[in-house]
C-alpha cells in the first residue's frame, strides 16, 4: 500500500466516523433529558461540540431548533464525496500515480 491509499484510507474513515457521530448528534436533540455528560452520551457529544460551537456562532437556532448537526452531515458527506468519491479529487491522483 502506497503512502497516497493509507491516506485516502484514514481520511475516509475520521469523515465517516464524523458523519455517523452528527447523525447520533441529531437524533439526541429529539431526547433533551439525556445528559450528553454521562456515558455513553459523551461519546458522541465530545467529538462533536468544537464544531457546532463554531458552527452556532453563525446560524441561530430555527423556531427553536438546532440545525447545526444537520449542516456538519453535509458539509462532511460533501468533502468526503469530493475528495474520495468516485471522481474524488485523491481517487483520481490514485489513479494516476
Amino acid at each position: 500500500m502506497s503512502t497516497l491509499d493509507v491516506s485516502n484510507l484514514i481520511l475516509s474513515l475520521v469523515l465517516g466516523l464524523m458523519t455517523f457521530l452528527f447523525i447520533f448528534r441529531i437524533i439526541l436533540t429529539w431526547y433533551p433529558q439525556a445528559e450528553l455528560n454521562r456515558f455513553p452520551f459523551n461519546v458522541i457529544a465530545k467529538p462533536t461540540e468544537p464544531f457546532l460551537i463554531v458552527l452556532r456562532k453563525i446560524v441561530p437556532p430555527i423556531g427553536g431548533v438546532d440545525i447545526t448537526p444537520i449542516i456538519w452531515v453535509g458539509i462532511f458527506s460533501l468533502a468526503r464525496e469530493i475528495l474520495l468519491g468516485q471522481q474524488g479529487l485523491l481517487t483520481m491522483l490514485a489513479r494516476t500515480s
